[in-house]
């Protein structure tokens, strides 16, 4: 690689040259006397020209479209939860081409060799009859699942996806420290990594002459339709995920998307005559190939764990069947086992006859007899691991144990060897990492990625690495936070751009049948409409109140005055229903002093009805399909929950300050609402999302107009009720222009109520109501109207038919306008009832029994 001439500045802070390597390991920076190696010398330069300043603003830019993006990752304990932003280092990993291709065949070799011994732990078991592999080790392992033995496996490759965890020994040797065999994480934080810094330091990437990753992922998406059973581009291949509150959610969504796979849960999944299905709203959806990130066991519940909810019961009867690819294949997580490493090297020779290029950390498993008498005589020396896998397990190191602990970790491996391994230790190396204002070295670990192709294993370019906060960190892993890195595998002449479209010469059909939503998407996106019209038209509701509080001047009401701030506090109540509020018990008091209940609606997230909860809940349900959302949709909602935050950690003590929060909101909500009506699909998707914002902006507009407009009150408190109703639908304009004769109901109700043209009125919800009600699914067997068509229609005629002279009369008491009242109720419960019948019809499932089991001649219904 060419170093151009980039003319360096001196830089007083120190940033790179105070960086200083950690005794006794490898840094991948610099030599053990402080040289820079040659394949960094570029980049260092660069970072000098940059500077503290300049280096500041592109972390603060990339740092940004990490968060504009919602790409996250949750750690165990993190009160942030599904929040929690992924952590990435501005400085890359960098590794020379010429090293990347020793690394890449030891990798290959690798993932050959456990391909076979997969193949034969649940086929012949040739390596158990010959004591290549102890017995019990297997068949006393969770992870091998013996329901799964003798599958056929597609193009007898049950690892397709596989990943391996490295880092180097003092002496710069690359050693594995663990293997990732079930479903690898980490591919699309890799691919995320890249989009990232390849944005914030564009010059430097290109010049670099960096390999792509899109190869990589074309490759698996080649894989995935070769060796689904129904071959070739139509073949339909899902990503399993097993929810959003899996802590790799976005990853799971993210690779959905960029393979261009429909992301689905157990949930959605139906296995009927020996095949598995996709449950749409309106069809079944054969699936032919399954990428999962659910671990083996939870898969499915009828033949593994019977306390799964992740899983499609009967999955294992249809990869038996060989009606559908797994990837991995079901039972590859006994790989993962630590005793493995032991027999790796023996297993090698025997399997492919020639010596592991790529060793693991030097490993004995404790059950062997003279294993354990080498473990126990060296045993300070040592790391002891158990073999008992679970989420909070770590590594004990006895040398640094009190004699006690000491004597019980040695009576309790004579007790059970079988249960523990042992591993030299090793001081992993260290990577440049940009710790506040300086450089400094960081234990770190690259993983690596393969795919399974015809002919071996593809492996990715680079990969996912990740380096510790603290020096003396002994053990990484994505459970256990650090930063991401991009890894820049760094060739000597530049790539060529890559991409996962089509070429001109493949020959693929021009329109492939965009698969349907599953009744869980569809769900969630009906009330990612709902909650985020709900916030809105509170938001607005509440501005407007504010405004006439301020207008006023005083933030106080007279005890028994029916003004139009009493009714405005009552509308707020009424639309969020967070009882008692201002109608309830004890509601004349917080009349009198209304600011404590406005402020509590606004920024606790404990008040139920209040737009902390709203937003919460439409950003949980925007989550959950954030494969359906674009990337500038997934930005609206970051915004939107940054703004929440900021709401709840720093709750205004005055409605001043409250509506400095609520102006950049409700332009938030305007823009999502916006994005989703021009940017989105209109397709089945987009149908119900849609329904729930209409079907929501109809119930808070006729709540309104039923709290403001029913009860009569004086000339002056009507008209600024009716400059407020306007002012909270948007409306206040066109009325000026449209009607001359004031500020009258009648006028009101024309606009709000009837007026089919404008986006803001009741007509207008309950016409794109009819129309949206219309074009959803009806199934195969459905006749005549709906029961929601139905509700929609009757509700649209009586708006329809509604005489407005009629509906400003004022009962003989003068206190309430009944007939409006009486429309508004049923218009509203129209909406309820309409509610209901969607979700009755379309998101409520009672499954039937089903054969597991093919019927020659039979479809499933």
């Amino acid at each position: 690689m060419s170093v151009p001439d980039l003319a360096p500045i001196p830089e007083s802070s120190g940033l790179v040259d105070a960086y200083t390597p950690l005794a006794d390991c490898f840094d991948e920076m610099r030599t053990a006397e402080g040289e820079v190696r040659p394949h960094w010398q570029y980049l260092l330069d660069a970072l000098r020209t940059l500077g503290p300043t300049g280096i500041e603003e592109r972390w603060r830019e990339a740092s940004r479209l990490v968060r504009d993006n919602g790409v996250t990752y949750n750690l165990n304990g993190d009160p942030r939860g599904m929040s929690r932003p992924w952590e990435l280092d501005l400085l890359p990993l960098l590794i020379r081409s010429e090293e990347w291709a020793d690394l890449e065949r030891g990798l290959i070799q690798r993932a050959e060799l456990f391909n076979l011994i997969l193949a034969d732990l649940y086929g012949p078991r040739e390596l158990l009859r010959l004591g290549l592999l102890p017995a019990e080790l297997i068949d006393g392992d969770p992870g091998y699942l013996l329901p799964c033995h003798g599958i056929d496996i597609s193009g007898g490759r049950p690892l397709i996806h596989y990943a391996a965890d490295l880092t180097r020994t003092p002496d710069g040797r690359w050693r594995v420290i663990g293997d990732r065999t079930q479903s690898p994480l980490g591919a699309g934080y890799a691919l995320e990594n890249r989009v990232v810094l390849s944005r914030v330091i564009p010059s430097l990437f290109r010049d670099s002459h960096v390999h792509r990753l899109a190869g990589f992922f074309r490759s698996m998406r080649q894989t995935m339709a070769r060796l689904a059973p129904h071959r070739g581009d139509e073949a339909r291949v899902v990503v399993l995920t097993p929810g959003p509150q899996n802590e790799a959610y976005f990853e799971h969504a993210y690779l959905a998307n960029y393979l261009g796979y429909t992301l689905v849960q157990g949930g959605d999944l139906s296995v009927r005559d020996g095949a598995i299905w996709l449950r749409t709203l309106g069809r079944l959806e054969r699936i032919d190939a399954v990428l999962r990130r659910v671990d083996d066991a939870w898969c499915d519940p009828l033949e593994l764990r019977e306390d799964s909810l992740l899983g499609a019961p009967g999955l294992v009867q249809a990869a038996r069947a060989g009606n559908v690819m797994l990837a991995n294949a079901l039972g590859s997580g006994v790989l993962e086992h630590p005793a493995f490493m032991a027999f790796l090297p023996a297993l090698c020779q025997r399997l492919l006859g020639e010596s592991l290029l790529l060793p693991d950390i030097p490993t004995w498993w404790c059950g062997d007899p003279d294993s354990l008498a080498r473990v126990l005589d060296d045993l300070d020396r040592l790391t002891i691991r158990s073999c008992i896998r679970t989420s909070d397990e770590h590594p004990l190191f006895p040398a640094a144990m009190e004699p006690a602990a000491r004597d019980a970790l040695i009576a309790s491996i004579k007790r059970n060897p079988g249960g523990y391994i042992a591993q030299e230790r090793i001081q992993p190396s260290t990577a440049p990492a940009l710790i506040g204002q300086r450089l400094e070295p960081r234990p770190s670990v690259l993983r690596t990625f393969l795919i399974a192709e015809e002919e071996g294993y593809a492996v990715m370019p680079g990969g996912l690495g990740r380096v510790a906060m603290s020096h003396d960190a002994t053990l990484l892993s994505t459970q256990l936070g650090g930063l991401g890195k991009d890894v820049w595998v760094l060739a000597s002449e530049p790539e060529r751009q890559e991409s996962l479209l089509p070429t001109a010469e493949m020959q693929t059909p021009a329109v492939i049948q965009e698969s349907a939503v599953s009744s869980r998407v569809a769900d969630n996106l009906f009330w990612i409409g709902r909650y985020a019209e709900r916030a809105e038209g509170l938001v607005r509701l509440l501005r407007i109140t504010i405004f006439k509080f301020s207008e006023r001047g005083d933030y106080r009401i007279a005890e028994g005055n029916a003004s139009c701030l009493r009714s405005l506090l009552e509308a707020i109540t009424n639309q969020t229903q967070s009882l008692p509020g201002f109608i309830g018990k004890g509601a004349d008091k917080r009349l009198i002093d209304p600011v404590p209940e406005l402020l509590a609606l606004i920024s606790d997230r404990t008040k139920v009805g209040g737009l902390p909860r709203t937003l919460e809940a439409l950003g949980q349900a925007a989550y959950s399909v954030r494969d359906r959302l674009s990337v500038d949709t997934w930005r609206i909602i970051s915004d939107i929950e940054r703004l929440l935050g900021s709401l709840s950690e720093h709750p205004p003590t005055q409605l001043s300050q409250a509506l400095d929060e609520l102006d950049p909101l409700v332009t938030s909500l305007v823009a999502f609402s916006g994005l989703s009506q021009e940017n989105m699909t209109h397709n089945e998707g987009w149908h119900f999302l849609e329904t729930g914002r209409r079907l929501e902006r109809g119930t808070s507009i006729a709540s309104l107009l039923q709290s403001t407009l029913v009860p009569v009150a004086s000339e002056q408190d009507e008209n600024m009720l009716i400059e407020a109703v306007l002012g909270i639908s948007d409306s206040l304009i066109t009325y000026r222009r449209r009607y001359r004769g004031g500020t009258r109901v009648g006028a009101l109700l024309d606009l709000v109520l009837q007026d089919e043209g404008n986006p803001r009125a009741l007509a207008y919800q309950f016409a794109m109501l009819s129309k949206l009600v219309a074009d959803l699914p009806k199934g195969d067997l459905a006749m005549g109207r709906t029961p929601a068509e139905k509700v929609v229609l009757k509700s649209l005629t009586d708006i329809r038919l509604a005489e407005i002279n009629q509906l400003i009369q004022v009962e003989k008491q003068g206190l309430r306008r009944t007939a409006l009242s009486k429309l508004l109720v049923n218009l509203d419960q129209g909406l309820a009832a309409l509610s209901n019948a969607i979700t009755a019809q379309y998101f409520r499932h009672e499954e039937q029994p089903h054969s597991l089991l093919r019927r020659t001649g039979t479809t499933p219904s």
